[in-house]
This record gives structure tokens, C-alpha cells and sequence, in this order.
């Protein structure tokens, strides 16, 4: 007697183009490319320190260590605060910051409230990184923009506002 072969049963699948389209996907393309503008401009930005200017346009500088950027506090941080602003566990933003701290951005000093904690603060350079942050920030925005329409840009950020803040 021969084994007959049967084959595996199929399970009629709805259409999947909702996987590829579904608006959490949209938003990380979106915010994935900004961010990658981002960084871009600031690596051919001419107020940069040429050693950041080179290490961004080599790719050494990855839209995580914007977390450090976009959080730190200009008057300094502690670890702890920049990791919780950031998502991040306290062991990776120590991670990035110790990166950033050997890039010459920020410095680690003893944080005057708690002798056991460090303050983490911008540097000169780190301030011009910060400065330069913000001129990329505000051009990659005014391109987003350009590119969908003003009206559909404030659209947008009205309803991410929303959303992120949980209304």
C-alpha cells in the first residue's frame, strides 16, 4: 500500500496590505527618514566641529544618540532622568552617553544635590551641536512641509500631538 501525500491544509488569508500600510508603519518611515534628514544636514553643517561633522556623515552618529540632544537639560541631567525622558534603560543611555562624553559633547560632573549621582552637560561643542540640532530640525520640518502641504503638515501635528499625549 502507497502513503498517499496530502497537502498541508491552507487557511484562505484576507488580503495583507494592511501590514505594509497600517499607520504605525507609516509613522516609522516617516519618522525614520526625518531623522535620517536630520542628520544629514547636521553632518554638512558648517558651524559643527569637523570631528562630529565627519563621525555624522559616516553614519557614527545614529538617531539614538539624538536622544541625548533632545532631552538633556541645558542647565545638565542625571543618567537616570535622561533614560526615562528617552525610553531607554539607564544601562543604554549610559552607553550613549559615554560615546558622546569621548566625542567631546557632554562632560560628567558631580552632581551638586546628591554626591553619588553625575550631572551629565553640553560641552562648547555640545552646545553647538545642540544649535545645529535645531537648524536641521527646523529645515528637515520646513521640507516635510514643502513636500505635503502646509495644511496637511499641521493636520498631522495636531493629531500626533494628540495621540501621543493620550487625548
Amino acid at each position: 500500500m502507497q502513503a498517499t501525500l496530502t497537502a498541508p491544509p491552507t487557511h484562505e488569508v484576507a488580503d495583507t496590505g494592511w501590514r505594509q500600510t497600517h499607520l504605525g508603519r507609516l509613522l516609522g518611515h516617516a519618522m525614520r527618514r526625518f531623522d535620517a534628514r536630520v542628520l544629514h544636514l547636521m553632518a554638512h553643517d558648517t558651524e559643527v566641529p569637523l570631528a562630529l561633522s565627519n563621525l555624522a556623515a559616516r553614519g557614527q552618529v545614529s538617531a539614538a544618540h539624538i536622544h541625548i540632544t533632545r532631552h538633556l537639560s541645558l542647565n545638565g541631567s542625571r543618567l537616570v532622568d535622561l533614560a526615562e525622558l528617552a525610553g531607554m534603560s539607564k544601562q543604554a543611555m549610559g552607553k550613549l552617553v559615554d560615546q558622546c562624553e569621548a566625542w567631546g559633547l557632554v562632560t560628567r560632573d558631580d552632581d551638586p544635590l546628591d554626591g553619588r549621582a553625575k550631572l551629565v552637560s553640553f560641552t562648547r561643542d555640545g552646545l553647538t551641536w545642540l544649535q545645529a540640532f535645531e537648524r536641521a530640525v527646523l529645515q528637515a520640518e520646513a521640507e516635510m512641509r514643502e513636500h505635503i502641504g502646509a495644511d496637511v503638515a499641521t493636520v498631522i501635528a495636531l493629531g500626533l500631538e494628540a495621540y501621543g499625549s493620550g487625548s
